[in-house]
């Protein structure tokens, strides 16, 4: 009986490492496919990914308005930030990969 617990929980773990990974590289596909363009440059004042300096001010405002800005679009951003498909989560979690960094 323990070794089938034992089992069931390593399965458990590889498959939710599994399903952590799958989640990291939706967000880094969306990423590439939408904010690249902009963020990786800083085209027109945008921060750049992993400029923990340029994020940090605009962390201070807080995930709503953030997600607030993207979504009615700021400064030269166009509204969705070219994410059409996009939903509130989904931009909450391009902002923290951008902030974070690569």
């Amino acid at each position: 009986m323990k070794k089938l617990l034992l089992a069931a929980s390593l399965v458990g773990l590889v498959t939710g490492s599994a399903m952590v990974q799958s989640a990291d590289q939706a967000v880094v596909d969306r990423y590439s496919k939408t904010c690249a363009v902009c963020h990786t440059a800083g085209a027109a004042g945008a921060p750049k990914t992993g400029d923990a300096a340029a994020w940090a001010p605009r962390l201070e405002k807080g995930m709503d308005t953030l997600v607030s800005s993207v979504d009615k679009g700021m400064n030269a951003m166009p509204p969705k930030g070219m994410c059409f498909d996009c939903k509130p989560a989904d931009f909450e979690a391009l902002i923290e990969y951008m902030a974070a960094g690569k």
